[in-house]
């Protein structure tokens, strides 16, 4: 199986992460999805009282240096690192 496949396949996995999981790691995880389908940031930073949009964008910029296929590599094994 091709990093991309196995990519999709824990894509797929991250839509039934348990409730517990913190929002530091949910948000660990958008910013490496982001990076690895739309690659460096490509829009402005939201505003200050978009709290939610905000914090997805800084999560995206945070991974902004990772190649595509980093950022999958690092999307794969994420998870379990965090014991999600």
């Amino acid at each position: 199986m091709g990093l991309k496949e196995e990519f999709e396949q824990y894509a797929e996995k991250a839509k039934t992460l348990p409730q517990t999981t913190t929002n530091e790691n949910l948000l660990i995880i958008y910013g490496l999805y982001k990076q690895a389908n739309v690659g460096p940031i490509n829009t402005t930073r939201p505003g200050m009282f978009n709290m939610k949009d905000r914090a997805k964008w800084d999560a995206w910029k945070a991974v902004e240096g990772k190649s595509k296929e980093e950022a999958m590599s690092d999307y794969i094994t994420k998870p379990s690192v965090m014991r999600i």
